[in-house]
Formats: C-alpha cells, structure tokens, sequence
C-alpha cells in the first residue's frame, strides 16, 4: 500500500492562522516537504516549526530561480519544470514504500501555489488530502482593516507579471481588486492604477499578519520596491450603501 499526499496550506505568516487540521497533520506525519529560496529557511517552513512532530524527515526544494528572470522567459520554464519533476519524483519514492508525505506550502495549496505542479504530476498515482489554507489577500487586507467587496462587487485577482495594457482593462472592468507579484512589476502596476483611477484608493501591504508588517497608501510609497511578500489592495464601494 502506497502513502498519501497531504498538502497543507500554512497561510499568510502567523503561525496562529495555521488551521487545526493542518497542525494535526504535521504532528503526526513522518516526512515534511517544502520549497524555498536558496539559502534561506522557506516561509512555509517557519510558519511550521511549532507544529511539526520529533524525529520527522525533510524534503527540502530549493527554487532554481525566482525573480531573476521573467516568468515567461524559456529558461524560467524549463528550470521550474525540472525543479518540480525532480520534487515530484523524490516524495513519490516515500509513498511509494508506503510512508505520508506532508507537502507544506504558503497561503493556500491551489492558489497560485507551487505545490499544483506536484499534484498533475502525482494526482493519478497516489492517495491525496489537499487541505486548504487562510490566502495571503486575506491576511493583508485583514492587516489594513480594508474591507473589500459590499453587494454586488466584483473582486479581481491580478498578477503584476501582466502587461500594463491587460492590467488596465481588467482594472477598468472590475470593482475591487488584488493585484500580486509585484515585485519589479510595482512602477508598471502604479501606472495602471493612475491611469484607471484607481490609484487615489489602492493600498500596499507588505508581510500581512507578520511582526515586521507595512501597510500604507500606494500613492504614498516613495519608492518602487516590493519584496515578495507584497500586494496591492484596491476596496470596493468602500462601504456605500
């Protein structure tokens, strides 16, 4: 009998917004598996030190890249692809002598989560559990007390990483919006913003629910840099009924 799969969302960085079921996993599952950056810890793996169980193997996978090049550059999807095939291909030696596997990832599992790469390629061949995390978005836009739909809004999710006409036309189209992987994206999301209207509204959060959290206006951030853990919030009807 093989292993199962199960792959925890850990949420937006406090360890306190882990769910029960997620922490009762890691207590009791032998092997823990995570991705990280090169030389550093893995977010997902510091949320998890207070729940994970004595004497447990870790699987660790470094990225091979992560913002050095764009995301729709030929060597970024080749590097990834290998990365994830050879993270693939080494939890499925574990289950497949028949031990569990806790795959641990930020946020949530199937939103915008490396850990989807893992699950089309293991889905068809073994056991899985996929339970779900707090979204980062949440944990930012909690951090900022910004509620952001009323009624009948519409909420767009949006990637930096689009081009700058495609972000005005979604943002022009919609009522609230997220807008993520700033990163090096931050001057082109700014100008998108302006150029919709939506700047004088939209907020920054930086490391949501986190110690060293920022939250502030866009429009008063005086510079373009945006670490990783960043997104933009743009409310809704800010409360009009």
């Amino acid at each position: 009998m093989t292993g199962t799969l199960f792959t925890l969302g850990m949420g937006p960085g406090d360890p306190e917004l882990v769910t029960m079921k997620a922490a009762r996993l890691l207590a009791t599952t032998p092997i823990v598996a995570y991705f990280a950056k090169a030389g550093q810890r893995g977010h997902a793996r510091s949320i998890a030190d207070g729940y994970i169980g004595p004497g447990v193997e870790e699987l660790r996978f470094d990225y091979p890249m992560t913002t050095e090049v764009s995301h729709q550059d030929g060597r970024y999807v080749d590097a990834m692809a290998a990365c994830y095939a050879a993270a693939s291909d080494s939890i499925a030696e574990r289950l497949e002598r028949g031990d569990d596997v806790a795959l641990i990832c930020e946020g949530d599992p199937f939103f915008y989560g490396s850990s989807m790469y893992l699950f089309d390629r293991l889905r068809d061949r073994f056991p899985m559990e996929i339970v779900p995390g707090v979204l980062g978005m949440s944990g930012c836009w909690a951090e900022a007390r910004l509620p952001m739909t009323y009624g009948d809004d519409v909420l767009s999710v949006l990637p930096g990483t689009m081009a700058e006409a495609d972000l005005r036309r979604h943002l022009a189209g919609t009522d609230a919006a997220v807008i993520m992987k700033l990163g090096r994206n931050l001057p082109k999301v700014r100008r998108a913003l302006a150029r919709t209207g939506h700047l004088v509204r939209a907020m920054y959060v930086e490391r949501g629910t986190m110690k060293d959290a920022v939250v502030m206006r866009l429009a008063d951030k005086a510079d373009d840099c945006a670490p990783y853990f960043a997104i933009v919030l743009v409310p809704g009807w800010e409360g009009r009924s």
